[in-house]
């Protein structure tokens, strides 16, 4: 079956109401492409974005418009549209797209992916194409990271040189739970994964048992561990080896001065997701709270901290 492809070009003023005339008339499964909604967006939520892809901005520079997918069998319903947009006197651009496996082709977007000398990240339906190598299984379809970010490798590269038999670990951000997951790859005795948004809950109990890891191993909580004093109070009453913190530097820098409370002298804390032009800022709030920055590692533009009490 082929498909066509709608876009209706518009602008940011108008693009709301034209969604909106869309809905209303069937028309409900709607990508909209617009440069002044990513920018609110991102502003609204600056506190959780250092770093944007600067294709995806310039793609959408100057872009407003709306695209949707009808079969090409579908008169009926290309006829209503196209009364409907003329309506609104906007153009529309229609081009047809060829028969595939819509199910199966995304898959070839997630490679396996070797980090470090002993880990490999694979999504779930690959076997494992390096046997000397760990598998970290994943499914890439959930987000919340997948292992091909550099701050990620980062991490997961510090760890590969500190996680031994017996290892717990405490994952702030802990998102698909790769790290959790990693750090039980390489021999770790147990590990609990936090994250903020209900979701990421959900997905790292999920990816944690496509990897054979149950509750026994595996922990996962959702949660704020600077607003939430019941489950800071359950975080500490425990030691941690290793405290793994891979987010942006702005949340980093919010965490600092919670952090020591879940570090030994023996402990090792591992902040990622820091772009080179904020490492000072995230160097000044660990060593504020107490803390000696052990090693900083780099990868293109970001940058890797451990740091000790």
């Amino acid at each position: 079956m082929n498909y066509l492809e709608i876009t209706i070009s518009t602008t940011p003023a108008q693009i709301e109401d034209v969604a909106a005339a869309l809905t209303r008339d069937g028309f409900s499964e709607l990508l909209i492409e617009d440069q002044q909604e990513l920018e609110s967006f991102l502003e609204e939520n600056r506190a959780y974005w250092d770093y944007i892809d600067e294709g995806l901005q310039e793609k959408l520079q100057g872009l407003s418009q709306i695209k949707l997918y009808l079969e090409d069998t579908d008169t009926e319903g290309l006829s209503r549209l196209r009364t409907l947009v003329e309506g609104m006197a906007l153009p529309m651009e229609i081009s047809t797209l060829a028969e595939t496996n819509w199910e199966e082709s995304w898959k070839e977007n997630y490679p396996p992916q070797p980090i470090g000398q002993k880990l490999i990240v694979l999504p779930y339906w690959l076997e494992n194409p390096t046997p000397d190598r760990l598998p970290v299984i994943l499914d890439p379809g959930l987000t919340f990271g997948t292992g091909a970010h550099p701050s990620t490798q980062m991490v997961m590269e510090a760890m590969e040189e500190r996680v031994n038999p017996g290892t717990v670990c405490l994952d702030l951000g802990s998102g698909s739970g790769i790290l959790s997951i990693a750090a039980l790859r390489l021999g770790a005795k147990s590990a609990i994964g936090v994250d903020i948004d209900p979701k990421a809950e959900d997905i790292a109990r999920e990816n944690a048992a496509y990897n054979g890891f149950d509750s026994a191993k595996f922990t996962a909580l959702t949660g704020n561990v600077t607003a939430d004093k019941k489950l800071m109070q359950r975080l500490k009453a425990q030691h941690y080896d290793i405290v793994l913190v891979n987010i942006v530097a702005d949340v980093i820098c919010a965490l600092a001065p919670t952090l020591p409370q879940f570090l030994t002298e023996n402990s090792i804390l591992i902040c990622s997701g820091i772009l080179d032009t904020r490492l000072s800022d995230v160097q000044d709030a660990l060593k504020k709270a107490g803390l000696t920055v052990a090693e900083i590692r780099q990868k293109e533009d970001w940058r890797c901290v451990c740091a000790k009490k």
